[in-house]
């Protein structure tokens, strides 16, 4: 089974975009809000999910001054990672927990250049497989290091107020709630969650929450 489409430029998101303005009004309407989406195309590899790893759970700020010392470091691979150790992480500023996932990380063995030509679901089990990495984090990354356009991460709680906004719920839907919602937006799934990460920055810019 191939890989499915593979957002790689502007081109590609605005393509997905003026499919989804087409088959719903309120997301037609939310784009008008939104303005042009981002493509939000990072690399692949170990040093993103390591990046990801880092930034559970602490401020931006904190995730940037760590990840900083590992780059100083050399730390941003697994053959670095692994000849560091716990206690060349914890130095560079890595919680127990967060030593514990690097470690595993650099353990698994993953073939990045492979997961590239494999489909959604395989990627997200290899991903999951790996201690520390959960449905969320694989879904990122499916979605901006491999450019998969029919991923959709429904965990996150950006997501979750966007479509509550966008269509004007009652409340926030649950994980599971808006990954039953994005089966329409297949297979485009990946454009609306930069049109939703997107509206959701600009609505909240405009009442001043951060």
């Amino acid at each position: 089974m191939s890989p499915g489409r593979i957002i790689s430029a502007d081109a590609d998101v605005a393509e997905g975009a003026a499919w989804l303005a087409a088959r719903d009004p309120a997301l037609a309407k939310a784009l008008d809000v939104a303005g042009p989406l981002p493509l939000r195309r990072r690399p692949d590899g170990f040093a993103a999910l390591l990046n990801a790893i880092i930034g559970q759970q602490v401020s931006t700020a904190s995730a940037n001054a760590i990840w900083g010392r590992l780059e100083a470091d050399g730390m941003t691979q697994p053959v670095t990672v692994i000849a560091a150790g716990e206690d060349g992480l914890r130095a560079a500023g890595l919680s127990r927990q967060k030593i514990t996932y690097a470690i595993a990380l650099a353990e698994a063995g993953i073939d990045y250049e492979a997961l590239r030509a494999v489909p959604d679901a395989e990627v997200i089990a290899t991903l999951t497989a790996v201690k520390g990495i959960g449905v969320w984090t694989a879904e990122v990354y499916a979605m901006f290091a491999l450019g998969r356009a029919d991923v959709f991460a429904p965990g996150d709680l950006a997501l979750q107020e966007a479509a509550r906004m966008i269509f004007d719920l009652s409340e926030r839907p649950k994980e599971k709630a808006l990954r039953q919602m994005a089966e329409d937006w297949s297979p485009w799934r990946a454009v609306a969650a930069r049109l939703f990460f997107t509206y959701y920055r600009v609505a909240k810019g405009r009442e001043g929450i951060t």
